[in-house]
C-alpha cells in the first residue's frame, strides 16, 4: 500500500523553491502559519501540563507530516520541541533542510512516507497540516500516522470540509478570483468531512477532543478560530 500521490507530489516540487517568499505561492500558508502555531502550542501545552515559559514545547517529540519546506517544524523547533519532519518530495525536503541550517535549527528531515518511515519511534504530537486532501488513500495514510503515535499522544488534523461552501471559497474563491493559490491545488472530491475523518480515526484508537473552524476575516486580512467548521477546520484526536 501507498498513500503517496505522485501527482500531488510533483505540483508541490514544482513550487518548491517559494516555500520561504512570504509574497510568493505560498502566502495564504504565510498568513495562516501565526494561527496555526498558535492553536498547536496551547492546545500541546494544556494536555501535557507544560510549564516552560522560554521553551514551552520543551521535551515534546513531534512529527510534522507533509511538511513542505519546514513552515511549520522551524517554529515548532524554536518552541522547543524536539522535531521530525516528513515529506515525500525530495525538493521540499531539500529546501527546509537549508532553510534549518541557516538558521541554526536542528530538525530531523527525512524524505518519506509515514508508512515507509523507518524508525521505532513513537511521537507525543503528530501534525497533518494542509495534507490529508492531497493522499491517495485517506484511511490508510490515518492508519499509517496513528500507528507512530504514542498512547496518549495527540494528532492534529487541519484540512477542508467538503461542503458547497468549501468549493466557493476554498477553490473558485482561492484559486480563480483572489489567485491567492495556483489553479489546481486542490480537488474537491479528495476534501474531507469532519464526521468522515473521525470516524476514520476512531477505527485507529484515536478519539476526537476538540474541532474548531479557522476562518478567514477578508477585510481585516487575518485568520482566527471560530465554530464555523464548513471552510476550514483544525482537529485534535487523542489516542487512547
Amino acid at each position: 500500500m501507498n498513500s503517496i500521490n505522485k501527482k500531488e507530489i510533483e505540483k508541490f516540487s514544482n513550487m518548491a523553491a517559494e516555500w520561504w517568499d512570504p509574497e510568493g505561492k505560498f502566502k495564504p500558508l504565510h498568513k495562516f502559519n501565526p494561527i496555526r502555531i498558535k492553536y498547536i502550542k496551547e492546545n500541546i501545552v494544556k494536555e501535557f501540563q507544560l510549564k516552560n515559559k522560554k521553551y514551552p514545547l520543551s521535551g515534546i517529540n513531534v512529527l510534522d507530516i507533509g511538511c513542505g519546506g519546514g513552515l511549520l517544524s522551524e517554529p515548532m523547533c524554536r518552541l522547543g520541541a524536539d522535531v521530525t519532519a516528513i515529506d515525500a518530495s525530495n525538493k521540499n525536503i531539500a529546501i527546509a533542510n537549508l532553510h534549518a541550517k541557516k538558521n541554526n535549527l536542528k530538525i530531523n528531515y527525512i524524505c518519506s512516507s509515514p508508512e515507509k518511515l523507518k524508525t521505532t519511534k513513537k511521537f507525543d504530537v503528530i501534525l497533518n497540516m494542509e495534507i490529508v486532501e492531497h493522499v491517495e488513500d485517506v484511511d490508510f495514510f490515518l492508519k499509517s500516522c496513528a500507528n507512530l503515535l504514542k498512547k496518549n499522544g495527540l494528532m492534529f488534523v487541519a484540512t477542508i470540509n467538503k461542503t458547497l461552501k468549501s468549493y466557493i471559497f476554498a477553490i473558485v474563491g482561492a484559486e480563480y478570483v483572489l489567485r491567492w493559490l495556483p489553479i489546481g491545488t486542490h480537488e474537491w472530491e479528495k476534501f474531507v468531512k469532519p464526521e468522515e475523518l473521525k470516524n476514520i480515526l476512531i477505527k485507529n484508537n484515536l478519539n476526537l477532543k476538540k474541532i474548531d473552524g479557522m476562518n478567514f476575516n477578508i477585510l481585516k486580512d487575518e485568520w482566527n478560530v471560530s465554530k464555523d467548521l464548513s471552510v476550514n477546520y483544525i482537529a485534535e484526536f487523542k489516542k487512547n
